[in-house]
């Protein structure tokens, strides 16, 4: 346990550290956070995650897809739609999926992202504007959906 709590206070200040030292770089706005969950029973999972404290928020239980809120915290439970659990960024969209009135354009991100030499698995359409969508995958594979509704 020592150890454990060792380690979380070592890295809470590596992170606190970090931040002062970049305060002076912009940071790639991604917009609103979720984890997409790819579930095998969507009902079982909703009950599971409402004894969580999770609520709904949107989709269609029906269509196989639904939003829950905790605080801040937003999931989304999947089934038959996605391959693996995503992390899913929203530019635009605050945490309650709310407009923003100024956001970086996900082509913009695309561009940035490029210009770092991150590979893309799907590249948004850079001669359109509005609802647009990339897909990359961390080192680990994990995969990450940049997702623009507007």
């Amino acid at each position: 346990m020592k150890k454990i709590l060792f380690s979380f206070l070592l890295i809470s200040q590596l992170v606190f550290a970090q931040e002062n030292n970049t305060s002076n770089q912009k940071n790639m706005e991604l917009g609103a956070f979720s984890i997409s969950l790819k579930v095998k029973d969507i009902k079982k999972s909703v009950e599971f995650y409402e004894k969580l404290g999770f609520t709904y928020k949107g989709g269609n239980i029906d269509q196989n897809w639904i939003v829950l809120k905790n605080g801040n915290t937003v999931i989304g439970l999947f089934q038959g739609f996605i391959e693996e659990n995503t992390l899913t960024f929203n530019p635009g969209w605050d945490q309650q999926a709310q407009n923003l009135p100024e956001f970086t354009d996900v082509r913009e991100i695309q561009k940035k992202l490029k210009a770092k030499d991150v590979k893309l698995d799907r590249e948004a359409d850079e001669k359109t504007s509005g609802p647009e969508y990339i897909i990359l995958k961390d080192p680990d594979g994990n995969p990450i959906l940049i997702d623009q509704h507007r």
